[in-house]
């Protein structure tokens, strides 16, 4: 087997193997409500997690799913990219973004679009100086009681 392999995650056991990566960014998560969403995702949006292993473990997680607006047409949004902090620099979330990017192309999709955390200093010079996004608008959030 290869040193690095990106496989879609399917099984509930697969799934809940990438939960202590994605925990580091969806910190607010518990397994089985992680679960829970990454089904209903799946059901109801055509949500795909996919994981880069290396040597058989789990290093960096995707998860991301085709989307139609007014403003971007047909897309693919990326819902969730994290690799483990230990392994970070080491050209996994480049791998795992350029899958995405392939991906969407094999399936018809000519845009590829996120959002990130103003906090994220780090992943935005990522997203736009290696991966050559353009940084197009804020997104908002209220959070209704």
């Amino acid at each position: 087997m290869a040193a690095t392999l990106i496989k879609e995650l399917q099984t509930n056991q697969e799934i809940l193997e990438a939960f202590p990566v994605m925990k580091h960014l969806r910190t607010h998560l518990d397994e089985h409500f992680y679960l829970s969403l990454v089904h209903e995702a799946r059901e109801k949006e055509g949500y795909r997690l996919f994981a880069l292993y290396d040597h058989n473990k789990i290093v960096a997680v995707v998860g991301f799913m085709p989307m139609i607006t007014l403003y971007n047409g047909r897309f693919i949004w990326v819902c969730d990219l994290v690799t483990e902090p230990s392994e970070r620099s080491k050209g996994y979330g480049e791998k795992l973004l350029s899958y995405v990017h392939q991906w969407s192309k094999e399936n018809g999709y000519k845009i590829v679009s996120l959002s990130s955390g103003l906090q994220r200093v780090d992943a935005h010079r990522f997203y736009e100086e290696k991966m050559q996004y353009d940084k197009v608008s804020y997104v908002f959030l209220k959070r209704l009681s």
